[in-house]
C-alpha cells in the first residue's frame, strides 16, 4: 500500500502545472507535431505551440489528443469545436444520458424550433436547454448569410445550436468556453469563407422522442390554463 501511495505521488501528467509536466507535455506533443494524421494547424515547427495547447485542452477534458486536434478549428483566428465532437464528448462524459430533442413549433416555418434535453444520470429530472427557432436564426443574421446552412439543412443546424446551448448552460467546461464552429461562422462571416469541413455532420439520436410544443415559446405552458407544467410531464418522462 505504501508503495502504491509513493507512486502515485510521483506520477506527472501532461500540463502547464510545473516544469516536470511541461516537459512531458512537450514530449507528447512533439510526436503528434510530426504526425501526418493531425491537422496542418497542429503541424510542423511553427505549430508546436498549437499542438501543446490542443494536449494540454485534451487532458483536462479527458479526451483523446488526436481526436480533440481533429475536431478544433480555426475561425477567423479564434478556435471552436466541431458540434459533432462537443455533442460527443458531452454524451460520454459519464453524467448525463446522451442529448435528445424534441421537435417546436411547424416544421417549414419560421415557428419550427428544437429544444435539447437531457438527464442526470441516477436523476429523473429534465434538464432542457433554451429553444432554438427558425426566427431566432433569422433574427440573429444567421439565416441570411452567404453559403448559410440553415437554408439547405435547417433541421441539423437546429440540432446542432439546440445542442451546444444545452451543454453551455449545462456544463461549460465541458466546451471550456469556446463555440461551435458553426456558431463562430454565423457570428464573424460568411460560411463560403471557412473550409466546409468547419460543418460537420450531426449524427441524429435514433431513439429521440418527438413532441409538439407551443410554437414560439422556450417555457413549458399549457395552452388552455397558462399553467406553467412541470418539465418531466412536458417531456413525457
Amino acid at each position: 500500500m505504501a508503495n502504491e501511495i509513493t507512486t502515485k505521488k510521483n506520477e506527472v501528467s501532461a500540463n502547464f502545472n510545473s516544469v516536470a509536466s511541461f516537459e512531458l507535455l512537450q514530449r507528447q506533443a512533439k510526436m503528434f507535431n510530426e504526425s501526418s494524421l493531425v491537422p496542418d494547424n497542429f503541424r510542423g515547427p511553427n505549430n508546436f505551440g498549437n499542438a501543446c495547447i490542443a494536449l494540454e485542452m485534451a487532458v483536462r477534458i479527458n479526451a483523446s489528443p488526436l481526436m480533440v486536434m481533429q475536431n478544433l478549428y480555426v475561425v477567423y483566428g479564434n478556435p471552436s469545436w466541431s458540434s459533432k465532437f462537443l455533442i460527443a464528448t458531452f454524451n460520454q462524459c459519464g453524467r448525463f444520458e446522451a442529448i435528445k430533442y424534441k421537435e417546436t413549433g411547424k416544421k417549414g416555418t419560421d415557428s419550427q424550433g428544437i429544444i435539447a434535453y437531457t438527464r442526470e444520470k441516477g436523476s429523473d429530472e429534465i434538464i432542457a436547454g433554451p429553444e432554438v427557432t427558425i426566427a431566432i436564426a433569422k433574427a440573429e443574421g444567421w439565416y441570411d448569410k452567404k453559403g448559410s446552412k440553415w437554408r439547405t439543412m435547417p433541421d441539423q443546424m437546429l440540432r446542432y445550436r439546440a445542442a451546444a446551448w444545452l451543454i453551455r448552460t449545462t456544463a461549460p467546461e465541458i466546451s471550456m468556453g469556446l463555440p461551435t464552429a458553426d456558431e463562430a461562422i454565423d457570428v464573424e462571416g460568411n460560411v463560403s469563407d471557412v473550409l466546409d469541413d468547419a460543418i460537420t455532420t450531426i449524427e441524429h439520436n435514433a431513439n429521440a422522442e418527438v413532441i409538439d410544443i407551443e410554437p414560439g415559446t422556450s417555457e413549458f405552458i399549457d395552452k388552455e390554463t397558462g399553467e406553467v407544467l412541470n418539465a418531466n410531464e412536458m417531456f413525457g418522462e
